[in-house]
């Protein structure tokens, strides 16, 4: 390389630090205008190419970002990285078979390179499936050894995957190398249900006293051993360990439960008789079920037993419904200043919308005719996806409310659902979520099934056929039977959903009754139960 051009790379490589600085320091408009002079003067090199997409990425233009790394990558074909960063986009993108389609070119060229094994490993964990992640993160680990975040990369897609044992010893093994992972601590709590002979109080307790310093990794410690001691059936040092680090976690959160509720109050004010009568016409495509409700409430035991179901897939939690609606209302309300996003919402092209979604979702489950989306929150969406998908099947999952709050208290979500650390807050949340709710009955008469979860697990067979009825479905005896081969589950309750059905955690909350009187006489305040 002659010096004028070594220079020049070198001047290249100190923007591109200083660029990378800027994103890290949250100053994007800055490395926005800093990425657009790189691409002035070195628009044909891979590595200003990666950098101008990686802040476009941040930026939220994903298409841009694609844009730019496939000019990279007809720069530097043989550059693994950029490839992976391809499949990443695709994958953000809801471009899921051209990422699948990625990753296997990419799985035949990188050899014994571990990782790139690893990130492939990742990207399918990602993709929902974590069987093949297993594969490649198992390759990764025999080059690479023990770093903690491979082996809690491999537990938990062993996790979904419902190999349990296997992720005990992951974990086991990571433990030993980083045994401040309160994520690894707590993952390892949920895998089985522990008994006085096995379990892990000891190097929990010793962790939190001597180990972890972080607040976050303290709090999902405090989780798991509050889940460990519940299940020891010592109640109350299990709800002073819950309490505790539901109140640390709430401590590290910016969260303003306020902007949430009425968030969640005006959609019912925006999604009216009239405002859906005046929508387009939706796209008419079968297929699609949605089962909804609040986290922990049995949305993943009902995706359990359709997904056995032949020609029924499941396709995850997808974020889908919520991403096109977005995308759709965005553009809408560029179109039409003065059109705030929510009054977009009930506007938008709904056949277009509701293709978009069918495109995309049905590349998360090839192959089945029948799939499902079984993220909780879609409930917010109800009145959107019966209007731009009329075929689709909508199942609302009903559980006793302070059951349903107690199941989320003791669960640790980490950046999700954070509403579920405080106990007024939760309160405050699910008194939206029963509202919103009555709305959809409502406004859409008939369209949504609830399904009450003490009905389920008291009478299966009769609330399956119930359920599979309504999804147009015959009855088939095998889908109440788990087992080791049930589809992957990326979920918190991968290992409860893989247990026989049972009764157990029915009115649960009741042994932590006086702990949990604030959230009683605040749901009863809140008209969500009964007084007295």
């Amino acid at each position: 390389m002659s010096k004028p051009a070594a220079q020049r790379k070198s001047g290249l490589r100190r923007q591109i630090a200083q660029g990378l600085q800027l994103l890290q320091q949250g100053r994007l408009q800055a490395a926005a205008q800093l990425a657009e002079r790189i691409l002035q003067s070195f628009g044909d090199d891979a590595a200003a190419l990666n950098f101008a997409s990686e802040v476009r990425t941040v930026s939220g233009d994903t298409t841009g970002a694609l844009d730019l790394i496939e000019r990279a990558i007809a720069t530097a074909p043989e550059n693994l990285q950029l490839q992976l960063r391809k499949a990443r986009l695709l994958l953000m993108l809801r471009r899921r078979a051209e990422a699948r389609a990625t990753l296997e070119m990419l799985a035949e060229r990188v050899g014994d390179d571990a990782q790139a094994l690893w990130a492939i490993g990742r990207q399918y964990h990602q993709a929902n499936d974590p069987a093949r992640a297993v594969g490649y993160l198992e390759r990764a680990r025999t080059r690479l050894g023990t770093p903690p975040q491979l082996l809690y990369d491999l537990a938990s897609s062993q996790f979904f995957t419902g190999d349990f044992a296997a992720a005990e010893d992951t974990l086991d093994s990571m433990l030993a190398e980083a045994p401040a992972s309160g994520a690894a601590h707590y993952l390892r709590a949920t895998l089985r249900q522990q008994t006085a002979e096995r379990n892990h109080l000891a190097s929990l307790r010793d962790a939190i006293a001597h180990v972890i310093t972080k607040p976050v990794d303290r709090a999902a410690c405090l989780y798991a051993l509050g889940k460990e001691l519940e299940d020891l059936g010592e109640y109350q040092q299990s709800i002073t360990a819950l309490l505790e680090g539901a109140e640390l976690m709430r401590s590290t959160l910016k969260y303003d439960p306020g902007a949430e509720l009425a968030n969640i109050g005006a959609i019912s004010q925006t999604f009216t008789t009239d405002a859906l009568a005046a929508a387009s016409t939706g796209h008419g495509e079968p297929g699609a079920i949605f089962i909804v409700g609040m986290p922990r409430s049995g949305t993943t035991l009902v995706e359990s037993i359709l997904a056995r179901h032949p020609g029924v897939g499941a396709a995850g939690e997808l974020s889908d419904v919520g991403l096109v609606l977005a995308a759709a209302s965005r553009e809408l309300v560029i179109a039409s200043p003065g059109l705030t996003q929510m009054q977009a919402a009930t506007r938008v092209d709904f056949q277009a919308v509701g293709a978009e979604y069918m495109r995309g979702a049905r590349e998360a489950a090839p192959g089945s005719p029948i799939f499902i989306d079984k993220l909780p929150v879609n409930y917010l969406y109800c009145g959107a996806i019966h209007r731009a998908l009329p075929q689709a099947r909508i199942i609302h999952l009903v559980r006793d409310p302070m059951d349903s709050c107690y199941a989320m208290l003791k669960t640790f979500f980490a950046q999700a659902y954070f509403f579920s650390y405080d106990l007024r807050e939760i309160a405050d949340y699910y008194a939206a979520y029963r509202a919103l709710m009555r709305h959809w009955h409502g406004l859409l008469p008939g369209v949504i099934l609830d399904v009450n979860y003490e009905d389920l697990v008291a009478r299966p067979e009769s609330e399956a056929r119930r359920i599979v009825e309504w999804c147009g479905l015959d009855w088939r005896p095998g889908l109440l039977q788990s087992s080791a081969a049930d589809t992957p589950v990326a979920t918190a309750s991968a290992a409860q959903v893989r247990q026989p059905i049972h009764t157990r955690s029915v009115h649960k909350w009741k042994h932590y009754a006086a702990w949990l009187a604030p959230l009683q006489a605040r749901l009863t305040e809140k008209g969500v139960i009964a007084a007295g």
